[in-house]
């Protein structure tokens, strides 16, 4: 597999925000987002012994695959051996592609009203968490998602990289959930804190 990086911090996002978790990144995506904040292409040819072996370095039971998109790469062999290590493991993707079947958790971002031809195939998830830009409809980007999704909902303002749009989307977001209560709202604490 070809991985970006592995590393150790918080979850910065969502359902599980401020987990300690070890972060597995692997490179590539089959989307080409606008706003996408995450230099993933580059990383090195590792095997599924050496992931684990490098993830047994932390102490975080929670893992997360993230990428870009790790279903273009990820394998039920390779979260089986880190179930085998004691490892949850958790999964954050576009859902345009079906992930195997013994992930524990998964993240569903669905990025359909940013990028043509990026329709959900996935049907199931635990959490949706939907980049709010303050001018696409969240439901918009669930219509294709069969069965319905996870009441776990969170809106997150997308980071344009220009803070005073950051702060109008986040205004927007944040009135968006209070007309709309079954969303929870989720703020990038590990860009809030700094770290990775």
């Amino acid at each position: 597999m070809k991985v970006n990086e592995i590393f150790y911090s918080l979850q910065g996002e969502g359902y599980h925000s401020g987990t300690p978790a070890v972060f597995v990144r692997l490179s590539g995506c089959n989307l080409r987002c606008p706003f996408c904040d995450t230099q993933h292409d580059s990383g090195s040819v590792m095997s599924e012994e050496d992931i684990v072996e490098t993830v047994k370095q932390y102490p975080a039971r929670h893992l997360v695959i993230t990428g870009g998109e790790p279903s273009l790469q990820l394998t039920e062999s390779l979260v089986g051996a880190l179930h085998a290590d004691g490892r949850y493991v958790a999964v954050e993707t576009n859902g345009t592609r079906m992930l195997p079947p013994n992930v524990d958790w998964i993240t569903l971002s669905p990025k359909s009203a940013y990028v043509e031809g990026a329709e959900v195939v996935l049907t199931r998830a635990d959490e949706i968490k939907v980049v709010y830009d303050g001018i696409h409809d969240p439901y918009s980007q669930l219509s294709t998602f069969n069965p319905q999704p996870s009441t776990h909902l969170f809106l997150q303002p997308c980071d344009t990289g220009d803070a005073a749009k950051n702060r109008q989307i986040t205004a927007a977001a944040v009135e968006y959930v209070k007309r709309h209560p079954e969303w929870r709202l989720s703020l990038q604490i590990h860009k809030l804190l700094n770290i990775q």
